[in-house]
């Protein structure tokens, strides 16, 4: 925070004996603690249907369980660094995982809608601590030269996990009930409070002046753009008032906060942090690359369930090669390649592989293999590594310890945000160009068509007779949405290519990243 001791920023305290010997208890503690709060942003999607069934709500109303929960972590995610300097880092992850925890089993519980939507704000709430204190602690944890590994272990957490939970939610989903994606929390977040409370080392909280209008200019600002990014394709987007309100004021909340908070020492939020270039570079770049990475990961399931008619379990199958090769590549990249290879030109070939993968989908006729589908996905996921663990070490490099609770709240922030914008864009460029395509195509079918014709001609049909028709408009349709499939993975895949000039921008890590490991 801004209020962090001058000499404290300038001169980090001592390493912790930590150092010389990584508490591996801690490791597992805060990965497990990572993966609860990722895991659950996924892992609730497929269940969704089943819990729309139980309660008998419709479609538009189902869409607040993941809403409520998304836009309560956002909003207090930026608060990581304050909250952990009032009341103490370790105070602070103890509370986070019995909140979460109980959240969870309540939300388990739930007998209504409205039960369900109030448990996951509270849910979002303390999850929202869980992924930059498990961050900032694994730093602390391991030794400047050996960050890439403490990444390693990190991102093992933060995107295997959220890859591979549409498949966990599938089984539970089908095998015990939709409570069971609730349940499975509790036994992960006792073994890590268990594990924690033990280890990690106590700390003092600190007297801190909090800015309140600064605060509250940031929860408007970011809790309108998530609400608006959550809630635009239901909502028919900027034809209704109620996303022009949201977006009103996510816009003039954020201009206020910015402009207040420039140079204002006692602001809610370091705005100072964002001057280290290697930080505000890497914060862009995880941002744009959630956008392509989350993108592809909520349009997949939509690709191979609604057009080729895979059913949920296989759906979710095919996320594990994707998981898999995202661990592998987590591990490798942290303990093997990021001490010897520039970690400008490992996140580079990881844009690259990110963009092939989706292309690699783009490219794909409707008659495909399960195969066919996979290896895109194990592409992707060895540029996962490629990217997150180089990237993040980047972003760190010349970040004080004493700022870095509040400096990975922030990082954790943008690349939620960037997920949300994926989804969102994704969820409108697919609806629009579905549209667009079928308004084409059905200006070339007429019952005088020779290729209609020809179609119809081996099941002894014409385009005249109702049962013809309703095959021609069922192909239309179809080829409709697969352009548009198609245009959307293209899309995606360009966008990895457009940010990777900003690597050029940043400088080579001082410590570790690209270095000798006795540097």
């Amino acid at each position: 925070m801004s209020t962090t001791d001058s000499a404290l920023a300038a001169a980090p305290p001592p390493a912790p004996a930590a150092h010389h010997a990584v508490n591996l208890m801690i490791v597992v503690a805060v990965v497990l603690c990572a993966v609860l709060e990722v895991l659950d942003s996924t892992i609730v999607n497929v269940a969704l249907p089943h819990i729309e069934s139980a309660f008998g709500a419709t479609n538009d109303q189902i869409t607040w369980i993941l809403t409520s929960y998304i836009v309560s972590s956002v909003v207090v995610m930026p608060l990581t660094g304050l909250m952990a300097q009032l009341i103490g880092r370790k105070r602070l992850i103890l509370t986070s995982i019995i909140g979460f925890t109980v959240f969870s089993a309540l939300c388990g519980l739930a007998q209504s809608l409205d039960m369900m939507v109030l448990f996951r704000l509270g849910q979002g709430m303390f999850g929202a601590f869980l992924i930059p204190l498990s961050q900032s602690i694994l730093f602390d944890a391991f030794p400047r030269e050996k960050r890439g590994q403490a990444m390693a272990m990190f991102g093992l957490g933060v995107i295997v996990a959220p890859v591979l939970g549409p498949t966990i939610g599938a089984f539970l989903t089908d095998t015990f009930s939709w409570r069971m994606v609730f349940y499975v929390n509790i036994p992960i977040a006792g073994l890590a409070l268990i594990m924690m409370t033990g280890e990690l080392p106590d700390d003092q909280p600190r007297k801190v002046r909090i800015d309140w209008p600064g605060l509250a200019l940031l929860m408007l600002a970011i809790g309108a753009l998530q609400f608006m990014l959550d809630q635009g394709q239901t909502l028919d987007w900027f034809s209704s008032r109620v996303i022009q309100s949201a977006a009103f004021v996510s816009a003039v909340s954020f201009l206020a906060f910015l402009v207040r908070g420039i140079g204002k020492a006692d602001n809610i939020i370091d705005l100072g942090l964002f001057s280290d270039r290697n930080y505000l570079l890497a914060s862009a770049i995880i941002a744009a690359f959630a956008v392509s990475m989350f993108g592809g990961i909520a349009l997949l399931p939509l690709f191979v369930q609604g057009l080729l008619g895979y059913p949920v379990m296989m759906a979710g199958h095919l996320f594990i090669p994707r998981g898999l090769a995202a661990g592998f590549s987590m591990v490798f990249t942290g303990a093997v390649l990021v001490s010897r290879v520039d970690a400008r030109v490992l996140a580079a070939i990881g844009l690259v592989l990110t963009a092939w993968s989706n292309w690699m989908i783009a490219v794909l006729p409707m008659e495909v293999t399960f195969w066919d589908l996979a290896w895109p996905g194990v592409v992707a996921g060895f540029g996962m590594g490629l990217i997150f663990v180089p990237l993040s070490t980047l972003a760190f490099d010349s970040i004080a310890r004493s700022r870095q609770d509040e400096a990975s709240g922030l990082y954790a922030v943008t690349r939620q945000l960037g997920s949300s914008i994926g989804i969102a864009a994704v969820a409108a460029s697919l609806s629009r160009a579905v549209a667009m395509n079928h308004s084409h195509l059905v200006e070339h079918v007429t019952p005088y068509a020779a290729a209609a014709r020809t179609y119809l001609a081996p099941l002894g049909l014409t385009p005249e007779t109702p049962r013809g028709a309703a095959l021609i408009a069922q192909q239309v349709q179809m080829q409709a949405a697969h352009l548009a499939y198609v245009q959307v993975f293209a899309l995606l895949a360009l966008i990895p290519l457009a940010i990777l000039p900003l690597l050029l921008f940043m400088h080579r890590p001082t410590h570790g990243a690209g270095m000798p490991a006795g540097h």
